[in-house]
């Protein structure tokens, strides 16, 4: 027998449970063999894709339990998404909203990394860098470099504090500055951002949201009552980088978005493999006294949008009209068992979510029903950045600027210009940022 925490769709849900199984009673002492024993049992009990694991595993051929899962993982599907993390640090994220690093997001444009989000009081936040700009070298190294070689990652380090480096960061005007900084713990804002813009006499909302983490559930109360009193009557919700976090909060989110119109629908069905069909349920939107009743919803996505923003998504569209503006979403519309064992934790797939019509296995990612920019030139919240521009041109007039490009869904990485950077997984899907 184990705690266990729930995830969706990559990340942990918030329901504490015991959840025997096979592997329950086999991890005899925390030796790699062990380990590589246990997490074989588990897979073999709960993993949604049993059926497709190898049907003879030499446990004792690899180095490590992480080894293991990579060896055994069913792909295509599963390419990413199951993983074992350390326990302090998955604990420090669900419960903080903390991870440890320099505190900036980004992508790649060919030219460096493009800085999207610097998370506030953090080392990236003391060397002045903002979003927009461009890290073009690292301990000397051109990003470029790094990235073509592929040892950007092992330029940016280890989730270890102390960890430092020496880079250049240029901003669009041309000025360049030289600066150092070492890795830390950091906060991530759950709401980074909360705005009211006047629109044809309505006022509109605008709540960029960074995570599912248990410090967002407050944090989400107090926008909601901020926007209510302001009289806000439309949201634009930005969910660009959020790579997902609890299963409660998401419920929490669209419960509040929802309001009466929602209260006691189904939010969310949850399937397993056929041995553990057992744990199928049904999860309901909730009553919550500080909704806003919304009768649409605008979503902002990019390809870092996954998981639990996924689930928001989903969950709403059979009940209000929902229109996703921007990118297509990563596509994850599967979840996990948080299982500890020794330091770490084993998140295997273990269920697919779908909305009130049945819908989901969207592994392809939700499509932007109007394709907009990640727009770096401006700040988050401005009014003139691309996405929020064309998520108030739909508020203003019911429908997209132009007329979408192709109405086919988009694999879920065509979307984002990360493909040349090496894929995360785990905490580092979640989280985003570095």
């Amino acid at each position: 027998m184990r705690r266990i925490l729930v995830a969706a769709a990559a990340v942990v849900a918030a329901f504490s449970a015991l959840l025997p199984t096979a592997g329950a009673q086999n991890l005899a002492n925390c030796s790699t063999a062990s380990q590589n024993r246990y997490v074989l049992d588990v897979m073999r009990d709960i993993y949604y894709w049993d059926t497709e694991l190898p049907a003879t595993v030499n446990t004792s051929g690899y180095a490590s339990p992480e080894a293991l899962l990579e060896a055994v993982r069913y792909r295509p599907l599963d390419e990413h998404f199951s993983y074992i993390g350390a326990r302090a640090t998955e604990e420090a994220f669900y419960s903080d909203s903390q991870f440890v690093g320099f505190g900036f997001a980004n992508s790649y444009d060919g030219q460096g990394l493009r800085i999207l989000q610097i998370f506030p009081d953090s080392p990236a936040a003391e060397t002045g860098m903002q979003r927009g700009d461009r890290i073009t070298t690292i301990n000397g190294q051109s990003v470029v470099t790094l990235v073509a070689a592929g040892t950007i990652g092992t330029a940016l380090g280890p989730s270890q504090e102390g960890y430092s480096i020496r880079f250049r960061y240029e901003r669009a005007d041309g000025s360049a500055t030289d600066a150092s900084m070492a890795k830390r713990a950091v906060t991530i804002p759950t709401v980074s951002v909360l705005n009211v813009y006047e629109v044809d006499g309505r006022k509109i909302g605008y709540l960029f949201f960074r995570n599912f983490v248990t410090p967002s559930r407050q944090a989400l109360d107090d926008a909601f009552n901020a926007l209510r009193d302001v009289g806000a009557t439309e949201l634009v919700l930005d969910l660009r980088y959020n790579g997902g976090g609890l299963v409660s909060i998401a419920q929490h989110l669209a419960s509040l978005i929802g309001g009466t119109r929602t209260e006691g629908q189904v939010f969310a069905e949850y399937f397993h493999n056929s041995r553990n069909a057992f744990r199928n349920e049904v999860t309901r939107f909730e009553h919550k006294d500080n909704t806003l009743s919304l009768q649409r919803l605008v979503v902002v996505t990019t390809g870092g949008s996954a998981s639990a923003s996924e689930l928001v998504i989903n969950a709403l569209r059979p009940f209000i009209p929902v229109t996703t503006v921007g990118e297509t979403t990563y596509g994850k519309p599967v979840g996990q068992y948080g299982i500890t064992f020794c330091d770490k934790v084993l998140y295997p797939v273990a269920f697919t979510l779908r909305n009130a019509l049945g819908q989901g296995d969207y592994f392809s990612g939700i499509a932007a029903d109007c394709p907009a920019g990640d727009d770096a030139d401006h700040q988050l919240g401005d009014p003139a950045e691309a996405s929020l521009a064309e998520a108030l041109t739909v508020v203003r007039t019911g429908r997209c600027s132009a007329p979408p490009v192709s109405a086919a869904p988009q694999r879920r990485r065509e979307s984002t210009k990360l493909d040349t950077l090496p894929p995360s997984r785990g905490l580092e899907q979640l989280i985003g940022a570095h």
